[in-house]
């Protein structure tokens, strides 16, 4: 099964987010924004924008020096229908989605929240159990120390994801 394209829901967002971009601006918004958690190059871009608007999810507003995007009316339901999909154990859609949620009352906040958690504790409790499992006495740990600081190291960080996400809930 061939892998769902995000480029055009992060697109949405961002021309949601701004009210109106143009392709200069909106690769500026992937260097300086979203470019921490998702990349897209020059290349990738307008071509998504043209298929955007051929869907008509955006139009574009030329006045004369640049083009600009703008979400449709059906542009924001699919970008609204694509926050709400479930997230993935196995990908990393939560800080995208995350970052597209304006309003701090929005219910599809807390939900995101309260999924991310849920993952995240079961990621925590199988790296847990994996270094009982693998680290079982001192001598493992001194034989593999590197995967050691590895394996404590992602405890540490999905412990200090976890401690953020209930605060946040």
């Amino acid at each position: 099964m061939p892998k769902k394209r995000i480029l055009p829901y992060v697109l949405l967002g961002l021309i949601n987010n701004k009210g109106k971009l143009s392709g200069y601006q909106i690769s500026q918004e992937f260097k300086n924004e979203v470019g921490e958690f998702w990349h897209a190059s020059h290349s990738q871009i307008y071509p998504e924008l043209a298929r955007m608007k051929d869907d008509g999810w955006v139009k574009d507003e030329d006045d004369g020096k640049s083009t600009y995007y703008l979400i449709t009316d059906n542009g924001q339901q699919v970008l609204r229908s694509w926050l709400e999909e479930p997230l993935s154990k196995t990908g990393e859609l939560f800080s995208l989605k995350l970052y597209f949620i304006k309003d701090k009352s929005d219910s599809l906040l807390k939900s995101l929240i309260r999924q991310e958690l849920e993952i995240k504790l079961d990621k925590l409790t199988h790296l847990k159990k994996r270094l009982k499992t693998v680290f079982f006495s001192d001598k493992q740990i001194e034989q593999n120390y590197g995967h050691y600081l590895i394996l404590t190291r992602a405890i540490e960080r999905e412990t200090n994801h976890v401690k953020w996400l209930r605060t946040n809930i």
